[in-house]
C-alpha cells in the first residue's frame, strides 16, 4: 500500500471539521441549511451533527466517483482491513452484499451459496437473475440451528456445477458459526470460481486475536463488512472489501443501487470508526472476547439456559466458532426465544439482537461493560424463576431445507395469484416469508410452499416472531406462482 498514508490519519472527518468552520453560506441541499431551518431536529439530534449533514461538493468529494478526501478514507480502510480497495457503502451491507453477487454473476449463471443467507443476497439474485445452487448447511438437531457448509459439500457442489461463477458464504452466521473459509477460497480458486463471503457479523474478525480468521485473510475475493455492527461506525454504514478484482467496475455495480446523495454523517462514522478499529481495535476486542466469556459461563450457571462456544467444532459444519457471540439456547427452560427477547424487553428494558424459535442473540461489543452484562445475566436468571415451565411442544427447529423448484428472478417476476397461506402447501412461492431479525427467509421466490413451512410461519406468529417480506402483510394469502 501507499507508503504515505497514516491511519492515524481520518482525512473525510477533517474536511468536514474544516467545512464547518469556514461558515460557508449554504445555497444547496439539504433544505434544512445546516439545521436552521429544522430547530426541532436540531433540538433532537444536536447542532454539531445537522453541521456537516451536508450534500457531495468539491472540498467534500463524492462517493459516486471519489477523487480527493473520499478516496484517501477508502484507501485507509482497504489498508486497515488487508484488502486491494475498500468501499464506503451507505446503504447498509444489504446494498455491499447485492454488489458482490451482481459483480460475480450475470443473468443465468450460477453461484453456490447456503441457504440461510441474508434475504439481501437472494434479492441479488432477483435482480441480476443468477441461479442459486444451494449447499444445504450443516445442522445442529439439539440447538435447531443451520451450521456451516463443509468442505466436502461444496466440492461436491463444484463437481456438479463446473460452470457456477462464485461461491458465497457467510463468516460468521448470526449465530457465530464460521465454515473453513481458506480451503474453500483455494478450493473455488483452483477452479476459476471467485468467493465472496458476508462478513456483516465479522467487522471484529480483522483486529481481535484469537478470533477465526477474516475473509480477505483467507483470500477471498470480495466481503462485505458492517462496520455498524460491531465495529462502531453509525447504522447503516457499510465496507465492501476487494482483492484482485477491477475496483472501476465495482463501483460501476454499486452505483446501479446506491444513492447519488451518499449521507456524510454515514460516511464520516466510517471513516472514525476505522482509524479507532486500527489503533486500538486488537485491545478493543480483547476487552469484548473478555466480557462475551464471562457473560457465557454466568449464564451457563444459571442453569436450564445454554450459551454455546467452540464445542459445537466438533461437528463438520462448524470449523471455527466466533466466540464474542454470545448465543443462548433458551427451550430447556420452556420458552422460545422469542418469547424471552420480549421479556427481556417489556419487563426489564434490555434490548437484545434477535429471538427466534429455540435461541437469543445478545451483541456483546465496542460499547459494552461489566456493569451491562452483569444486568442481563439477572434477568436471565428471574426470567428462569418467574417463567420457566415443560418445554415439551416447542418447536425444535430452525431451519427448513427448501425444495427449489424456480430461479428466484423468474418466480419473482412471473405470473402469479394469491391463495389461503394454509391452502397452499404444494405451490410455488412468488415472494419472500422471512423472521427478521435475523433476515433468513422462511421461504424465497422459487421455492415449493410444504405443510412444515406453513406451520413453521404459523408458530413464529403465535410466539411473536416479526414476519416480513410478503406482498399481504397479514400473511393470511401468499402469492404463488401461476400455472
Amino acid at each position: 500500500m501507499n507508503g504515505k498514508l497514516s491511519q492515524k490519519k481520518a482525512p473525510l472527518a477533517e474536511a468536514l471539521a474544516r467545512y464547518r468552520k469556514n461558515r460557508i453560506v449554504p445555497f444547496d441541499v439539504p433544505g434544512h441549511k445546516q439545521g436552521k431551518g429544522n430547530p426541532e431536529l436540531v433540538e433532537f439530534l444536536g447542532a454539531q451533527c445537522l453541521s456537516v449533514d451536508v450534500n457531495s461538493m468539491k472540498p467534500l468529494d463524492n462517493l459516486s466517483h471519489p477523487s480527493s478526501v473520499i478516496k484517501e478514507a477508502e484507501a485507509l480502510a482497504a489498508e486497515a482491513f488487508g484488502a486491494d480497495n475498500a468501499f464506503f457503502i451507505v446503504g447498509g451491507t444489504s446494498a455491499a452484499v447485492q454488489g458482490m453477487v451482481m459483480c460475480s454473476c450475470k443473468r443465468g449463471e450460477k453461484i453456490i451459496m447456503p441457504r440461510n443467507v441474508h434475504i439481501s443476497a437472494i434479492n441479488a439474485l432477483v435482480l441480476c437473475g443468477a441461479i442459486p445452487v444451494y449447499v444445504n448447511p450443516g445442522a445442529n438437531e439439539m440447538l435447531g440451528i443451520a451450521l456451516g457448509m463443509t468442505v466436502d459439500n461444496i466440492r461436491m457442489a463444484m463437481d456438479e456445477n463446473p460452470d457456477a461463477k462464485a461461491v458465497f458464504l457467510n463468516n460468521p452466521t448470526y449465530y457465530g458459526i464460521c465454515s473453513d473459509l481458506e480451503a474453500v477460497v483455494e478450493l473455488a480458486h483452483s477452479r476459476g470460481m471467485k468467493v465472496i463471503v458476508d462478513e456483516a457479523h465479522g467487522t471484529h474478525f480483522y483486529f481481535g486475536e484469537g478470533l477465526p480468521k477474516a475473509a480477505m485473510h483467507c483470500g477471498a475475493d470480495m466481503a462485505a463488512v458492517s462496520m455498524h455492527k460491531t465495529g462502531g461506525s453509525l447504522t447503516q454504514s457499510s465496507l465492501l472489501l476487494t482483492r484482485s478484482m477491477n475496483p472501476g467496475y465495482v463501483r460501476q455495480i454499486l452505483c446501479l443501487t446506491q444513492t447519488t446523495s451518499a449521507s456524510y454523517l454515514l460516511m464520516v462514522s466510517l471513516d472514525i470508526s476505522r482509524r479507532n478499529l486500527a489503533l486500538r481495535g486488537c485491545e478493543t476486542f480483547a476487552r469484548v472476547l473478555e466480557l462475551a466469556e464471562y457473560a457465557r459461563q454466568e449464564i451457563n450457571k444459571i442453569g436450564g439456559y445454554y450459551a454455546y462456544s467452540t464445542e459445537l467444532c466438533q461437528d463438520q459444519a462448524v470449523f471455527a466458532f466466533d466466540r464474542t457471540k454470545l448465543s443462548i439456547y433458551t427451550r430447556n427452560i420452556g420458552l422460545a426465544g422469542i418469547e424471552v427477547y420480549d421479556i427481556l424487553r417489556d419487563e426489564y428494558d434490555i434490548q437484545i439482537e434477535f429471538g427466534d424459535i429455540g435461541n437469543i442473540l445478545a451483541i456483546i461489543s465496542v460499547g459494552d461493560n461489566e456493569r451491562m452484562v452483569e444486568r442481563l445475566v439477572a434477568a436471565l436468571y428471574e426470567i428462569k424463576r418467574r417463567y420457566a415451565k415443560d418445554p415439551s411442544g416447542l418447536l425444535n427447529n430452525e431451519y427448513i431445507a427448501p425444495q427449489v423448484i424456480l430461479p428466484p428472478q423468474n418466480a419473482f417476476y412471473g405470473e402469479h395469484r394469491f391463495l389461503p397461506l394454509k391452502e397452499s402447501s404444494g405451490h410455488v412461492s412468488a415472494e419472500f416469508v422471512m423472521c427478521y431479525p435475523p433476515g433468513i427467509p422462511v421461504l424465497a421466490p422459487g421455492e415449493r410452499i410444504t405443510d412444515e413451512i406453513i406451520d413453521y410461519i404459523a408458530y413464529a406468529e403465535e410466539k411473536g416472531c416479526l414476519l416480513t417480506g410478503p406482498e399481504d402483510a397479514t400473511l393470511a394469502t401468499v402469492k404463488i406462482v401461476e400455472g
